[in-house]
């Protein structure tokens, strides 16, 4: 799932290709990607961009006072193509194509964007709104992890407010902090030295300190190392630099020990027993049911 800093290169790859083009045309393949009905999505097409900008895990483009949001929820991506093919693309629940953004011609090519989307759980998200804010997701959405104003002071109320909650789920949940999921989240925890199951209001003002840290070091340094990388090159990043999220059965970075996982109904968490539980494994509680 593309996360702040996937989503913050992947702005600023497209700030630079996108600026000053004009939109041509979108066109939607999945009908169920389409959110929004006012404005109609043809009010875009011969608008400029002006800027692309993230909102938490939300990829803005502004267009002559319109923005073109989407999100690209689990399995999204945006691919650049040179040329797009002139004939428009057909509705296709076989086809990973979600929407495809024709831009103005140029030496000869008429370039656009490929917003896809892998599986068969259809989950990506495209809105056409006159403010950002007119996006539940986005108006709803915590203080980002980038910001100055994100403080420990501010962590800390966020964790007080969150009472006995597990820190792994108040980390990745959007209205509380915006931009981290998954796997930042586990890349985080293990940063921090601590379990993914600790409530969220037990932390001292030592483990505070640390958790502020890992989270404005984690961030940060996958930010700087994805800057400037073009949207091809980024999820190879990310996975290239991933301690203990999607490592389960290799060996820690850290201590060396084996990263485990704690599987649910529709995701997992990987983390490292030595580094954070003090050598104890997790209960597996989809695991736990299956051998009731």
């Amino acid at each position: 799932m593309p996360e702040l800093p996937e989503v913050e290169a992947l702005a600023l790859d497209l700030r630079g290709r996108l600026t000053g083009r004009a939109i041509t045309k979108v066109h939607v393949a999945a009908f169920s990607a389409l959110k929004t009905f006012d404005p109609r999505l043809a009010a875009i097409e011969g608008t400029l961009v002006d800027d692309v900008r993230r909102h938490g895990k939300f990829l803005d483009i502004e267009a002559s006072g319109l923005h073109l949001v989407f999100h690209l929820a689990r399995a999204g991506w945006v691919r650049w193509r040179d040329e797009v093919p002139s004939i428009p693309p057909k509705p296709s629940n076989k086809s990973p194509l979600a929407v495809r953004v024709v831009l103005d011609e140029a030496d000869g090519l008429t370039p656009g964007l490929d917003v896809t989307e892998a599986g068969t759980r259809k989950s990506l998200a495209m809105y056409l709104v006159r403010d950002p804010q007119d996006v539940e997701g986005i108006r709803r959405l915590g203080p980002d992890p980038l910001d100055d104003a994100f403080t420990r002071e501010v962590l800390a109320g966020i964790l007080e407010s969150e009472g006995r909650k597990q820190i792994k789920g108040v980390l990745r949940h959007q209205g509380t902090i915006a931009g981290i999921g998954n796997a930042y989240s586990d890349e985080i925890l293990h940063a921090a030295r601590m379990s993914p199951f600790k409530p969220a209001n037990s932390l001292t003002d030592e483990e505070l300190a640390t958790l502020f840290a890992a989270i404005k070091d984690t961030i940060g340094a996958a930010v700087d190392r994805s800057r400037g990388l073009a949207a091809s090159e980024l999820k190879a990043e990310k996975k290239s630099n991933l301690a203990v999220h999607g490592r389960t059965g290799l060996a820690c970075p850290v201590c060396g020990d084996t990263v485990r996982e704690v599987s649910f109904a529709d995701s997992s968490l990987q983390y490292c027993p030595t580094c954070q539980t003090g050598g104890k494994p997790l209960a597996d509680r989809r695991m736990s049911k299956l051998l009731k």
